[in-house]
């Protein structure tokens, strides 16, 4: 099985760091995803949620870096909410360790935030969620 194309969706004001991050473990030789489209940040282009639909179609999973200020990130929201409508697979992850994180106000109730590790980052990948 290829890797699973992933779109990242993270706070672009609080969260650059994590998206960095997230991306390098991407390159990982025993890697399970690739970054094929990101989340970029859009504010001036009117079109930008129909290009973050189109991006987000186009991946198999949709990963949320949630930080301490996720739920006040309407993009993040928007990115969620376009995955949800789209069937796309998505799930929540811890960004932080050492701090509050919360999720987007696009989240439901039963969304799990999952912590951030190598291993548990290929499972959630894989599908265990």
């Amino acid at each position: 099985m290829g890797k699973k194309r992933t779109f990242i969706s993270f706070d672009y004001d609080h969260d650059l760091d994590l998206k960095n991050l997230l991306v390098g473990q991407a390159r990982n030789t025993d890697s399970p995803f690739e970054i094929t489209d990101m989340s970029i940040k859009e504010t001036i282009a009117k079109d930008w949620k129909a290009n973050a639909r189109r991006r987000i179609k186009g991946c198999d999973v949709v990963i949320v870096i949630c930080g301490k200020n996720t739920d006040s990130a309407t993009g993040v929201s928007a990115e969620l909410k376009i995955a949800q409508e789209e069937c796309v697979p998505y799930f929540l992850l811890y960004g932080r360790a050492n701090d509050n994180c919360v999720k987007p106000v696009a989240a439901t109730n039963s969304d799990k935030m999952y912590r951030w590790t190598w291993d548990n980052l290929k499972l959630l990948i894989g599908g265990a969620r």
